[in-house]
């Protein structure tokens, strides 16, 4: 008899699908009491809506207040949700419009492209776009460039509105400075932070230096306008405030096309309204301070405009750290029984564990650059000559044809272009068709005229190089043995050193050549 073996029956049971984790993100312009009501709309709305299906996992509601929507740089939370897609925390996001995510068609493309490559789709509800379906990213791009022109005319709208507030002197200043309050209306004096503005004026004014008044300052334990700590730069951009005397100069910055600011020298209309406001510091004390810190700058070779240190030091912002690709900092180090000078790279100083690079004596860099030019003034025939002729022999012909073939293209580039238009506008073409082959032209020229302009640094690069080693050699020939530093020497010939270790510095010349000195 067969046995036979009775298998039970399997119990039915369904197998659990992995739940998709959603995120949703969404933002509001302004921090408006009705624009804060929106956002909470759309938190509720979107807690519902994930939680609703079956087969969505919600993974967290992201949402920036008061901040506009031109740079992702500036949204906290929408780079908190870019950090948690790469931690592998979700796989869908959710959003109301390409506007509300982003109004910057290069940023929005960028951020899809990105997530795209972790595989992470995004639904813009509004346009019912889900980037994880798409074919091609015409339609998204030509969606987002609409929102960037939204988002540029209601900043031209915004500038204009302030501008002619400006015009009139009817424009508030609502972040007032260290020593002044905003309440609601006007600025108004705190007196607490007052008399600490007094305070600092009347310092400067009997000769202490601006260092000196920070440090007094938080050795006090006073706190700065941030609750920070005070610098000697926090200092002397109060020194130079006209707020304090009463005034406001109106449009110190300006934003550019790109939504970039920068610090207003001249490229835009700036207004000066005298007393706007109650003042802190007499017209007097801030004349005299303001004399005092221009002769303080002149006796140490400062000049308005320039690089600080520049014309003070023959190293400063010339020396770079071999480990981080930092530039060396000037300070005074204390011996038992003296005083020397030292080059620390910045970031060793800042933080030991990220660089590791020690410091470099100011005499032994001096006399490292002494030796390396007295090396070149000895064997420049051996060294200098035959680099010479090399620079000469590579010939810079093929880039000169290459840049007349690359002209040649973008002319014919252009001339697609506008053939492209002329069909348009006579219905010839579909507008997304034309927009698709535009965009491809376009970027086209942009590669064309990368190329040419690297190609004219090449031609003009090389040169500047014959130049540079036709002098050297000159001197070379000349020159008798230096007996020691030579601060316009060093200004003349060198671009950079690089510091390896306090036995490896290197010296990159302009003439194209670095040259190594040892210990």
């Amino acid at each position: 008899m067969k046995k036979v073996t009775k298998i039970a029956e399997a119990a039915n049971t369904k197998v659990k699908l992995k739940k998709i984790r959603v995120a949703a993100y969404c933002r509001v312009s302004t921090d408006s009491d009705a624009q804060l009501e929106s956002l909470e709309a759309q938190k509720t709305h979107y807690e519902t809506y994930i939680t609703s299906r079956d087969d969505w996992e919600f993974a967290g509601l992201y949402y920036d207040e008061g901040i506009t929507g031109t740079k992702k740089d500036k949204r906290p939370e929408l780079m908190r949700l870019i950090g948690d897609c790469k931690a592998g925390r979700i796989d869908f996001i959710v959003t109301k419009s390409i506007s509300r995510f982003s109004r910057n068609t290069t940023d929005c493309l960028e951020l899809v492209r990105k997530l795209l490559d972790l595989n992470i789709p995004i639904f813009f509800e509004k346009e019912n776009i889900n980037t994880g379906s798409m074919e091609s990213e015409l339609f998204l791009a030509i969606l987002s460039g609409m929102a960037e022109s939204e988002s540029v005319s209601i900043s031209e709208n915004s500038k204009w509105s302030i501008q002619k507030r400006f015009e009139n002197g009817t424009f508030k200043c609502s972040y007032p400075p260290y020593g002044y309050d905003w309440d609601g209306e006007q600025m108004v004096i705190n007196p607490e932070q007052a008399a600490v503005v007094k305070e600092i004026f009347a310092a400067l004014l009997s000769g202490k230096g601006t260092h000196a008044i920070a440090d007094d300052l938080n050795r006090r334990g006073v706190s700065s306008k941030r609750g920070g700590r005070w610098t000697a730069t926090t200092i002397r951009g109060m020194l130079s405030n006209e707020k304090y005397v009463g005034d406001c100069l109106f449009q110190k910055t300006y934003s550019d096309s790109q939504f970039v600011r920068h610090n207003n020298h001249g490229e835009q209309t700036q207004y000066m309204v005298t007393d706007h406001h109650e003042p802190i510091i007499s017209r007097e004390d801030f004349e005299a301070a303001r004399i005092f810190i221009s002769q303080r700058a002149s006796e140490k070779g400062v000049t308005k405009g320039t690089d600080k240190y520049q014309n003070r030091y023959a190293f400063s912002g010339k020396i770079i750290c071999g480990e981080c690709g930092d530039t060396f900092k000037r300070r005074i180090h204390s011996c038992t029984d003296h005083k020397y000078i030292a080059w620390c790279c910045n970031t060793h100083i800042k933080d030991k564990d990220r660089c590791h690079m020690l410091f470099v004596r100011d005499d032994a860099l001096k006399q490292s650059f002494t030796t390396m030019l007295n090396k070149l003034i000895f064997s420049h025939r051996q060294i200098l000559k035959p680099y010479l002729e090399s620079l000469k022999t590579s010939s810079s012909d093929d880039s000169l044809h290459r840049i007349q073939q690359i002209q040649t293209l973008l002319a014919q580039n252009t001339e697609k272009r506008e053939t492209l238009t002329m069909l348009m506008t006579q219905g010839i073409i579909d507008p997304v068709l034309y927009s698709q082959e535009t965009n491809e032209l376009l970027s086209q020229a942009d590669s064309f005229r990368d190329e040419i302009e690297a190609l004219k640094n090449e031609v003009s690069g090389d040169v500047n190089k014959v130049t540079e080693t036709t002098a050297l050699i000159h001197f070379a020939e000349k020159s008798a043995m230096l007996q020691g530093f030579d601060k316009d020497l060093f200004d003349r010939y060198v671009k950079r050193i690089i510091v390896h270790s306090r036995n490896d510095i290197r010296f990159e010349l302009k003439c194209g050549l670095t040259l190594r000195e040892r210990k």
